[in-house]
């Protein structure tokens, strides 16, 4: 079982690519290795193969990251299940969590949300992506001060507020602000709730 993520950057065409591809390249090369495991392609598409419990704090991350500059965002479809055909490429390689990924991916558009996620699970498909859809609501209008503070935290867990506060040089006081503007109390929630849903599928 495997998670495949599709996604593509919005706004992308009003920024040049040295604003923001440098750094989606540098996480994506911590979760695999480029072509095998993730490929940017068409400039702003992505496809991304990793652990389905890393899925959704890794498309969390990514979104964090993209909207820590002002006017980015992203657009990212999730699919859980089984590889049947491993290519050179993750962008050759097919099953089900890739046509999951790119069914959710196509939709995105029309149902007006930025992350969807099918398990293969019409019940928990329906319950996450409520959820998903509850939290894009704060989310989508994280402020690249919010949105970098998320991505500090998930990417450094065990990071206190006063370590966060010294690598950005403000107060510990801000740091506690701006997680608290993030609502990052509900991130960690969706998150906690991803991985007990796993184990029942």
């Amino acid at each position: 079982m495997v998670a495949i993520i599709t996604g593509d950057i919005i706004n992308s065409g009003n920024y040049p690519d040295s604003k923001w591809l440098g750094g989606l390249k540098e996480y994506l090369s911590t979760l695999g290795d480029s072509p095998e495991d993730w490929e940017i392609y068409r400039g702003d598409e992505f496809q991304l193969r990793i652990k389905r419990e890393l899925a959704l704090k890794a498309a969390i991350y990514i979104k964090a990251l993209l909207k820590s500059i002002k006017g980015l965002d992203v657009r990212m479809g999730i699919g859980l299940g089984v590889e049947t055909y491993s290519g050179m490429r993750v962008a050759e390689s097919n099953g089900p969590a890739y046509h999951r990924s790119g069914r959710t991916f196509e939709s995105l558009k029309e149902d007006k949300v930025n992350i969807t996620i099918a398990t293969g699970s019409g019940f928990y498909d329906d319950t996450l992506n409520l959820m998903l859809k509850l939290a894009l609501d704060f989310m989508d209008d994280w402020s690249p001060v919010s949105a970098e503070i998320v991505a500090l935290v998930l990417d450094n867990p065990d990071a206190s507020q006063t370590a966060i506060a010294k690598q950005l040089n403000i107060q510990q006081s801000a740091v506690s602000q701006r997680q608290k503007r993030a609502r990052l109390d509900l991130v960690h929630d969706l998150l906690g709730y991803y991985a007990k849903i796993l184990k029942e599928i």
